[in-house]
């Protein structure tokens, strides 16, 4: 079993510029207008891909508190396969699944997949997105940081 090498609140207070300059760094992009349940899909995905199952539970607890829908929260994972998405977020997907996967790196299919569906500006700061949640991904995942507990009201709400 795994245990936490230190937690979140640790990061905060430990280095708390570098903390400071990764918080804004992924608040850029909805500053931005890019909506934020799109966003959270692709936050959600990235770290799945990389494995960190604090930024996993936080961005699921996150999403459904903004309303992002259930089935598009228990299907991110086989995105591809679920008709549910719309194109404008497959592309946001598999832009940011290139971005997290870069030794697959990033080919110019998804580029023009991206490029149709989103601004120069947007696709910049959706890239920015891609490149902080990536940030968070290696913290807490290098310090396994302990997911957080379900509210309690959504624990009762979910039974």
């Amino acid at each position: 079993m795994s245990h936490a090498r230190s937690e979140y609140e640790d990061f905060k207070r430990i280095a708390p510029d570098a903390y400071d300059v990764v918080l804004a760094l992924g608040q850029l992009a909805a500053k931005a207008g890019l909506d934020k349940q799109l966003l959270e899909l692709v936050k959600l995905r990235a770290s799945q891909l990389n494995g960190c199952a604090f930024c996993v539970q936080h961005h699921i607890l996150l999403s459904e508190r903004i309303g992002v829908p259930v089935d598009k929260l228990n299907l991110v994972a086989v995105w591809r396969e679920a008709p549910i998405f719309s194109p404008r977020e497959r592309a946001a997907l598999a832009w940011a699944e290139a971005l997290t996967c870069l030794p697959d790196g990033v080919d110019d299919e998804i580029y023009a997949e991206a490029a149709r569906e989103f601004s120069e500006t947007e696709l910049m700061y959706l890239t920015s997105a891609v490149a902080s949640i990536n940030v968070w991904n290696r913290f807490g995942a290098a310090f396994r940081w302990t997911p957080a507990a379900r509210p309690a009201a959504a624990k009762a709400a979910a039974s």
